[in-house]
């Protein structure tokens, strides 16, 4: 065999090794990627820094694949986490109700800590008394829209006793019901806000300007996750603070990802979902005592009044990340 001949050979055995060499490692960095099904429950603006997470592909830099999955319901949603359909839910109140019921659950944040809700009503009720005998359209009994009911009501010395209440799996069911005459008034997160004054209805009431602590939006996983896979609780929790981050300092991309998940281009709806939340996320999420404290006092579940608000969420993996400079440096633009 001549050299030359031999030169050739052995320069292409060390190409093909060199390409063997990278698929191996492209399938072992495919092996090291971990998919996190994240599901949430209504297609508003709280979604927002999930929905920046999968746009802006943020979560690759943790390691991670994260898949929005939306399930319509907070009821349903939280049915689905502890079946393990789904491994972190975006809920609220909802899933109080399931760790009242012995639901292995718990929050490791709150990124919407306040009822993100507007009531809007026909023509005919002018106040919030004038509902007595009437009918209200909430999303899903024992979820956020329910509890923002009785929370409200109560500000007016009143409860859902007071009329019939209807339920429904999704924003737009209420809003044709209203719409229809079906109920006299509903409540509404944004962007259906939007499209309720767009059909002629007023907001009777803003909810979220009370300013009352409530779990609206929490990030609730299986209790065996935090035991059996920390690193997945950290890394899902430094690529959502990322996507807050975005949501908080970048209103244009966040938008992109409102438009592309609501699949419009109609801008007046991807404004009002933007608006409606955006003020709203705090950087780091704590869970606060208060918060869960004020979901325990509107639920029926007869476990409520005993519970210790304690129980129900765990602050350690942000309370680390903050501490370990990981928030300093993430505003810090490094």
């Amino acid at each position: 065999m001549s050299a030359a001949k031999f030169t050739w050979r052995k320069l292409i055995l060390c190409v093909l090794a060199f390409a063997l060499a990278c698929a191996g490692l492209t399938t072992s960095l495919k092996a090291a990627t971990l998919t996190i099904r994240v599901g949430y429950p209504q297609l508003n603006g709280a979604q927002t820094p999930l929905w920046n997470i999968s746009e802006n592909k943020i979560d690759q830099k943790y390691g991670l694949d994260i898949k929005p999955v939306y399930i319509p319901g907070g009821v349903r949603l939280t049915q689905s986490t502890l079946s393990g359909s789904v491994d972190i839910a975006m809920t609220g109140g909802a899933a109080i109700n399931a760790m009242l019921s012995g639901a292995e659950l718990i929050y490791v944040g709150i990124p919407v800590p306040t009822y993100a809700f507007s009531l809007y009503a026909r023509p005919e009720i002018k106040d919030v008394p004038d509902l007595r005998g009437k009918v209200l359209g909430v999303i899903t009994k024992g979820a956020s829209s329910d509890h923002a009911s009785i929370a409200l009501l109560r500000q007016y010395k009143m409860t859902q006793q007071d009329m019939k209440v209807l339920y429904f799996s999704r924003q737009e069911d209420a809003l044709a019901a209203l719409k229809q005459g079906i109920v006299s008034a509903a409540v509404h997160s944004a962007p259906t806000t939007l499209m309720a004054r767009r059909l002629g209805f007023k907001e009777l009431v803003n909810i979220g300007s009370l300013k009352l602590p409530y779990p609206f939006m929490g990030l609730a996983i299986h209790r065996s996750a935090i035991q059996q896979n920390p690193d997945l609780v950290r890394n899902f929790l430094k690529a959502f603070l990322a996507g807050v981050k975005v949501a908080i300092e970048q209103p244009e991309v966040s938008k992109r990802g409102i438009a592309r998940y609501f699949a419009t281009k109609d801008k007046e709806i991807i404004d009002e979902a933007y608006r409606g939340f955006a003020p709203l996320f705090p950087k780091v999420p704590y869970v606060t005592d208060d918060a869960i404290r004020a979901a325990l006092s509107v639920t029926d579940h007869p476990k409520a009044s005993a519970a210790n608000p304690k129980d129900f969420y765990d602050n350690r993996f942000l309370q680390e990340l903050e501490s370990s400079g990981f928030v300093k440096e993430l505003y810090a633009g490094k």
